[in-house]
């Protein structure tokens, strides 16, 4: 007869160990570069294999892979934003941008005229954000609202506060503006190189290499002047909210803000 203390004790079962999932810059790395070049790509891996060839017969075929290579990456978008919906200002702006390039798509066109196309989001972004700019939510701030949804209510209102307070509301307003004109200058430098290594006549074999060239050579550049014009936003106002709240103040660390306008009285 055995007793509670003499009993032999089961094994606690140890927690199973989530694994990490693949980084979303993985999945957008793949998704809206790696796929579409392999898809355009003559040779693909190396083994020989064309996807245009056997999507159809000659031009038929290089446009179909094209499409296909053009429309992955508005599926992806949109699947992300309707699967895990995230209807939050910045995703929808995404999304409109992803269906304003998949409509594009069907622009069938070459030379000058497809390094303009290529510069298409970009583009209508900085539209946007200069339209914005003369709201009550120009686009950077709508960047930095949607950043702040997961903190708690009192932080976000201490954020929300002071975005509101009307140096750094004017700070926004610049931000926008300033990020609008790099996004710019990156679609003016994409611009430049679709069109010196674009060459090829829309449909034929040399077209869809060219294009998969293209994107190649201008993911890490374009991404480099996005980080930069949004740094430097960054930058325009996070001086200002240390100008009004002082040292310390940032908008990057919640619990410091927080304190920081509890002292002024804001909050």
């Amino acid at each position: 007869m055995t007793t509670p203390d003499s009993s032999p004790t089961s094994p606690v079962p140890s927690k199973p160990v989530k694994k990490a999932g693949i980084p979303r810059t993985i999945w957008d790395l793949i998704f809206t570069l790696l796929i579409p070049i392999a898809i355009l790509s003559p040779n693909l891996l190396g083994s020989g294999i064309k996807v245009a060839a056997l999507m159809g017969d000659g031009s038929t075929g290089n446009v179909r892979a094209y499409l296909l290579a053009a429309l992955i990456p508005v599926v992806y978008v949109l699947w992300d934003i309707l699967v895990n919906r995230n209807l939050s200002p910045v995703a929808l702006l995404g999304g409109v941008t992803a269906l304003f390039s998949g409509a594009l798509a069907f622009w069938y066109v070459d030379g000058f005229w497809y390094a303009i196309k290529d510069s298409a989001r970009p583009i209508f972004t900085a539209l946007f954000a200069f339209v914005s700019a003369a709201t009550a939510y120009p686009l950077f701030r709508i960047f930095l609202d949607a950043a702040s949804i997961a903190e708690s209510p009192t932080h976000r209102a201490a954020t929300q506060v002071a975005m509101k307070s009307p140096g750094v509301a004017r700070s926004l307003v610049q931000a926008t503006l300033v990020f609008g004109v790099i996004d710019l200058v990156g679609a003016v430098v994409n611009s430049v190189v679709n069109y010196h290594i674009v060459v090829g006549k829309f449909g034929s074999d040399a077209f869809n290499t060219q294009v998969a060239q293209a994107n190649a050579v201008m993911r890490i550049p374009g991404l480099a002047i996005s980080l930069v014009g949004a740094a430097i936003a960054f930058w325009l106002v996070q001086r200002a909210v240390t100008a009004r709240y002082g040292k310390g103040a940032s908008l990057l660390e919640p619990e410091k803000l927080t304190a920081k306008l509890v002292e002024a009285g804001e909050l």
